[in-house]
C-alpha cells in the first residue's frame, strides 16, 4: 500500500499529512508562535508537595507550575520502557507505590532542584505534566540517562531479530549510567547505524549534563526538534515511499538529517516545486476540512456525529442514506463496522484525548457486537497514543479512553464563536421575534417614553417580521398607540438588535448590553 508524507512549511505553521493510497491517515500541525513542550527537559524547583494528591508542583519557568506524581519522581526502568513503546506516563496500569506523609519531603524537599521531562502539554487550565524518567529519542534508539537498561521494543516480536539486536546492544559503546531501548525503526538495521545513533544521543546528553551543572533552576535543558525533523526521524521507515516538502531550506536540512543514518533513504525526501499549494496538489486540504466537521459521512451512506465537550467526546453512529439489500441486522452490522474503522481514523486525525463514548446503532447479536468491537481495536493499532477500549455495553455504548498528550486539532486551530460562545447554536428567527416583541412591549408600556420607536435587526429577522409577524406588530402599535419602524442591518448578528427613540436617536435597548 503506497504511503506518502506531505509536509507544508509556512512562516506561521507547519503541517504534516500521512497518506495511504491518497487517503489521509495521520495529521499534525505545529505553529511557530506556540511553544512545544512535550519531550522538553527542564531543571526545575519543587514548589510544594501534596501528600493527599500523591503529587508535587514544580516551577520549570512557565506561567503554570508543572504537575508530577510521586511515583514519577523516582526514575524507574519499567516506566521508561513503557513510554518508549508508545505507552503512557508513569507505570501505566501497574501498581503504584503509595508514599507516606512526609516520606517524599525527605527525598525531594520543597525548594530542592529536580530534572524533569514534559510528558503532557498544558491543556486548558492545567499545567504541563512531567516525569523524572528521562528519555531522548534518536532514529533507532531511545536513550535513558540514569538507567542501565538495554531493551528492545515489544513491538519487535521476531525472536531471531531480537536475539541479533541483543548482541548489538551488548557491544554498543555506552556509559554505565545510560540505558537504551531499540525502537521499531531499528528492525533489520546494521550495527554501524546504531553506533552513529548512540554517538549523536550521547552528544545531546553531554549538553544536558553541562546545563544541569551550570544553569540555575528553572531552565530548559533540551528541546525536541521541529515538526518536520521529528516526522523524518520517526516516520521514515521502509514502508514510506516518499516524503514531499514544499520549502527548499527545510528540504536541505532534512536531507542532511537523513544522510546521517541512511544514504539510501536520502532519495525518499523530495522537494515539491509545483505551482499549486502542496496540500491542494495531493488533495489533502479537502480531507482536512472533514477533520473540523461535526458530521462525517461514510461510504455506505451512514454518518458519524462528533460532539466534543470538556469532560468527554460523544460520537453518534447513524444509518443516514444507507440502503442495504440485505436483512436489517446485516445492514446495521455493515454500517457499524465501517463506523468503527472511521472512528479509529478520526480520533487519530483530530487528536482527541480523554474519555470517548461511541453510540453504535443497536445490535441484538453478541456476535455482531464483538465483530464491531474487534474492528475498532484493529483500527486503533495504527494509533501511537495509548488507548483503552471496553466492550459494547448493554445500552449499546462503547467507552474508550485515549491518551491526551497535547490539545486536539480543533482546540489548536479553532476558537469559540464570539456570538454563540461555544454552544454551536443560535436563537431561531421565531425565538428572536418573540424576544424583540417582548422588549418593544415593555418599552411601550412606559408612558414616559415616546412611542415612536426604530428597531434595527438582522435581515433574516426582518424577513420573519414581514412574512409571518406583521399582524402581531400592527397589534402592538394599536394597543399602545405607538409607531414602529424596522431597519435591517446585515452587520448585526442574528441575536443582536437595537431599539432607539425615533425623535432623537437615543438608545433605549441594545441586545447583549441590556
Amino acid at each position: 500500500m503506497p504511503r506518502e508524507v506531505v509536509i507544508n512549511v509556512e512562516k506561521l505553521e507547519t503541517r504534516v499529512a500521512v497518506l495511504e493510497e491518497g487517503q489521509l491517515e495521520d495529521f499534525h500541525i505545529e505553529r511557530s508562535e506556540t511553544e512545544r513542550l512535550v519531550g522538553s527537559i527542564f531543571k526545575g524547583k519543587i514548589q510544594n508537595l501534596e501528600d493527599g494528591l500523591q503529587a508535587a508542583f514544580v516551577d520549570i519557568g512557565l506561567k503554570k507550575n508543572a504537575f508530577i506524581h510521586y511515583w514519577d519522581m523516582i526514575p524507574e526502568d519499567a516506566a521508561r520502557l513503557e513510554r518508549a513503546d508508545g505507552g503512557g506516563r508513569g507505570r501505566g496500569g501497574g501498581r503504584r507505590k503509595k508514599y507516606k506523609p512526609g516520606e517524599m519531603q525527605k527525598i525531594h524537599p520543597v525548594g530542592s532542584e529536580i530534572v524533569v521531562q514534559v510528558t503532557k502539554d498544558a491543556i486548558g487550565t492545567k499545567g504541563p505534566r512531567v516525569t523524572a524518567n528521562l528519555s531522548v529519542p534518536g532514529r533507532y534508539l531511545v536513550m535513558m540517562p540514569g538507567s542501565s537498561l538495554k531493551g528492545i521494543s515489544r513491538k519487535i516480536d521476531d525472536s531471531k531479530e531480537r536475539a541479533r539486536l541483543k548482541k548489538i546492544l551488548a557491544r554498543l559503546p555506552l556509559p554505565e549510567d545510560v540505558g537504551v531501548i531499540v525502537r521499531t525503526a531499528g528492525l533489520g538495521t546494521r550495527k554501524t547505524s546504531f553506533v552513529r545513533d548512540v554517538r549523536t544521543l550521547l552528544e545531546i546528553w553531554t549538553e544536558i549534563e553541562k546545563g544541569i551543572r551550570e544553569h540555575p533552576a528553572p531552565c530548559r535543558l533540551y528541546q525536541e526538534p521541529n515538526l518536520a525533523e521529528r516526522t523524518v526521524r520517526d516516520l521514515l521507515t521502509e514502508d514510506i515511499d516518499r516524503i514531499y516538502i514544499d520549502d527548499r531550506h527545510e528540504y536541505e536540512q532534512l536531507r542532511q538529517l537523513v544522510a546521517r543514518f541512511s544514504r539510501r533513504a536520502k532519495g525518499k525526501v523530495q522537494l515539491y516545486e509545483g505551482s499549486a499549494p502542496v496540500f491542494d496538489y495531493f488533495e489533502v486540504e479537502k480531507q482536512i476540512e472533514n477533520v473540523f466537521k461535526k458530521r462525517v459521512w461514510l461510504k455506505s451512506g451512514g454518518y458519524l456525529i462528533f460532539d466534543e465537550t470538556e469532560a468527554l467526546v460523544a460520537i453518534d453512529v447513524n444509518t443516514g442514506r444507507h440502503k442495504g439489500s440485505k436483512t436489517q441486522a446485516e445492514s446495521i452490522l455493515e454500517v457499524n463496522k465501517e463506523a468503527a474503522q472511521e472512528v479509529s481514523r478520526q480520533v487519530r486525525l483530530r487528536n482527541i484525548g480523554g474519555l470517548l463514548v461511541v453510540d453504535f446503532i443497536d445490535m441484538k447479536s453478541k456476535k455482531d457486537q464483538q465483530a464491531v468491537y474487534r474492528m475498532l481495536k484493529e483500527g486503533l493499532k495504527k494509533d501511537k497514543a495509548r488507548t483503552n477500549v471496553l466492550p459494547i455495553s448493554q445500552l449499546g455504548l462503547l467507552e474508550m479512553t485515549r491518551q491526551r498528550v497535547e490539545e486536539s486539532v480543533r482546540d489548536t486551530t479553532r476558537t469559540d464563536c464570539a456570538y454563540c460562545e461555544g454552544r454551536g447554536k443560535v436563537k431561531s428567527p421565531l425565538s428572536m421575534s418573540v424576544e424583540i416583541q417582548r422588549r418593544i412591549s415593555a418599552i411601550l408600556r412606559d408612558k414616559r417614553v415616546s412611542h415612536n420607536l426604530k428597531v434595527k435587526v438582522n435581515p433574516s429577522i426582518l424577513d420573519r417580521f414581514r412574512k409571518e409577524d406583521e399582524e402581531d406588530l400592527l397589534d402592538l402599535e394599536h394597543r399602545f398607540n405607538g409607531h414602529l419602524t424596522f431597519v435591517s442591518d446585515p452587520h448585526l448578528h442574528m441575536e443582536d438588535f437595537m431599539i432607539t427613540r425615533e425623535d432623537d436617536g437615543e438608545v433605549l435597548f441594545r441586545a447583549h448590553e441590556g
